[in-house]
């Protein structure tokens, strides 16, 4: 018996998880919100798709399996996104680099200077 992929919730979201929000070539990655415990596309699509505020992953979480390759369909620890975070650990499927700009709004880190 095969698994059902796991789904990306979101607002126009493709086979892949790109969004409304954010669909170019290399935005295939989509988090799990510890919140609700649904993988979605974007903080935006969250946000917009949910009645509750959506909830970082704090340090103490980071082994967690919360990122999902919308190449490879596969989920991959925060540590493992953190430490290499422009390329999916399992199939090395590019990502988008700008999404280090928005680590502040999912995990527990410095929202960055500038």
């Amino acid at each position: 018996m095969f698994d059902e992929p796991i789904p990306i919730d979101g607002i126009e979201v493709d086979e892949q998880g790109r969004c409304k929000h954010y669909h170019s070539k290399l935005d295939i990655l989509a988090i799990q919100f510890p919140c609700c415990k649904k993988f979605y596309a974007c903080f935006d699509c969250h946000r917009q798709c949910e009645s509750h505020p959506p909830r970082k992953w704090s340090a103490k979480e980071f082994k967690e399996k919360a990122l999902l390759c919308g190449h490879c369909r596969q989920t991959f620890s925060i540590t493992q996104y953190l430490s290499s975070p422009d390329q999916c650990p399992q199939c090395q499927a590019r990502f988008n680099p700008r999404c280090s700009l928005h680590h502040h709004l999912y995990f527990d880190v410095p929202a960055p200077e500038g």
